[in-house]
């Protein structure tokens, strides 16, 4: 016997109370992204909500430390430091997952500098 009086009834609460939380979620992200201008980008693709986690690469360590606080307020939220990128750029993190996997911190040293946002310097930078 469960000591939960009804089960069935409990889980489609919690089920609608997760609905409602992804939905709010969602509405913060597209505030979050309207606020860094996101928004107002044509290279932001507009499927973002889509992916179960969104990753923001930002171009240095001053904007990383600024943004990071609303990952703690923000879920499905992640961020990468690329040194290399001009502006901040947002992909899917299963992407990311799926190009950094069994590759060092070298070889994705290298990836940053022409892929995820990097601009590969010319020597009249």
């Amino acid at each position: 016997m469960s000591v939960i009086k009804d089960v069935d009834t409990f889980h489609s609460t919690l089920k609608s109370i997760d609905q409602k939380i992804n939905t709010l979620n969602d509405e913060k992200i597209v505030a979050f992204f309207e606020s860094l201008g996101l928004n107002e980008r044509e290279d932001i693709p507009k499927n973002f909500l889509q992916w179960e986690t969104i990753l923001i690469i930002v171009p240095d360590r001053h904007v990383s430390n600024e943004l990071k606080s609303y990952k703690y307020s923000i879920s499905r939220l992640a961020f990468v430091t690329n040194p290399y990128a001009s502006q901040i750029h947002i992909l899917d993190f299963q992407e990311w997952k799926n190009s950094t996997r069994s590759k060092t911190q070298f070889q994705i040293r290298e990836m940053l500098k022409t892929n995820f946002g990097g601009v590969k310097k010319t020597p009249n930078d």
